[in-house]
């Protein structure tokens, strides 16, 4: 599923391949907080340790052509194509690329050693890195391994493959829908999905959601212009899954994403929370905590 220019593109942008069709690569906020300046706004809402922190992706391939994508998403396959590597494989060799990305940080006065040997053995997987990892057909597989090793793992997905979230055995410990429209009008003008029928199954995966034993999150992009005047439309949807959180996070105009969307697109932190705060109203959720830097504002479910 992977040509040579794209593997070559990717590797360009510090990403590194992992087997047949899955990827590693670090982020600005591991480096932060490996450099003891700032860390990601999940361990500040979660708990996680950002240092700790593999971001990942078994599948680059996605069924969606997101105007706010920030990667290159025209080199997506949009069906698998070719073989399916193990769950171990893939478990193995992300390790071992994500410690080859961090080589570089030894020896660096930024970075304390005892912080810089914690993150060589991360303890959370982001599934999430690019494409839509639910495609890959071992997710529950791959899950259930990250776990044996001791991870905590957080899966972001598009929703729309319903059947993978319900067939799941073991749930991973963050369950994030991306949500950035909430009619199907909408989303087929903002997630340009490949092929019809995508909103069905999206709706589908929110009462999937709804009935599953785990922390589950909507992640709303807030995009300035597109969606941020639905927060009726949003809030039938969130209390329709009942999520437990809810980050209303705002759009950066960065990576491939400034080819398709104007810098205006970016709304404010203040933009972003009175958004937020509109959801809250309308909605059975309250503003839990916000981080202004990510531009982001976490709403939790009021029993």
């Amino acid at each position: 599923m992977i040509t040579e220019e794209w593997r070559q593109k990717l590797e360009n942008r510090q990403y590194r391949i992992v087997g047949n069709h899955s990827a590693v690569s670090t982020c600005n906020w591991m480096k932060e907080s490996l450099r003891c300046n700032q860390h990601c706004y999940k361990q500040q809402f979660y708990g996680i340790k950002s240092h700790r922190c593999l971001q990942m992706t078994p599948a680059l391939i996605c069924n969606h052509r997101c105007l706010h994508c920030w990667r290159d998403n025209s080199h997506f396959s949009t069906e698998w194509e070719g073989p399916v590597d193990s769950p171990e494989e893939i478990v193995e060799e992300s390790i071992e690329k994500h410690r080859d990305l961090l080589s570089g940080f030894g020896g660096n006065d930024q970075v304390p050693e005892e912080r810089l040997e914690e993150s060589m053995n991360p303890d959370q997987v982001a599934i999430s890195l690019t494409g839509e990892p639910t495609m890959y057909p071992k997710i529950s597989e791959l899950i259930q391994e990250f776990h044996r090793r001791d991870f905590t793992t957080f899966l972001v997905t598009n929703g729309t493959l319903p059947e993978r979230l319900e067939n799941l055995e073991e749930p991973p410990t963050n369950l994030y829908i991306s949500l950035e429209t909430a009619t199907e009008k909408e989303y087929k003008e903002f997630n340009n999905p490949v092929r019809e029928g995508l909103w069905d199954r999206l709706m589908e995966s929110l009462d999937v959601v709804r009935d599953m034993n785990t922390r589950t999150v909507c992640r709303i992009t807030a995009v300035e212009g597109y969606n941020m005047e639905d927060e009726e439309k949003f809030s039938e949807l969130l209390e329709r899954a009942e999520f437990d959180f809810v980050e209303v996070k705002g759009y950066m105009h960065v990576g491939d994403s400034m080819e398709r969307l104007e810098r205006d697109a970016m709304p404010r932190h203040e933009k972003v929370r009175e958004f937020a705060e509109r959801i809250a109203d309308a909605s059975n959720y309250s503003i839990k905590d916000e981080n202004t830097t990510s531009r982001v504002v976490l709403l939790e479910r009021e029993l």
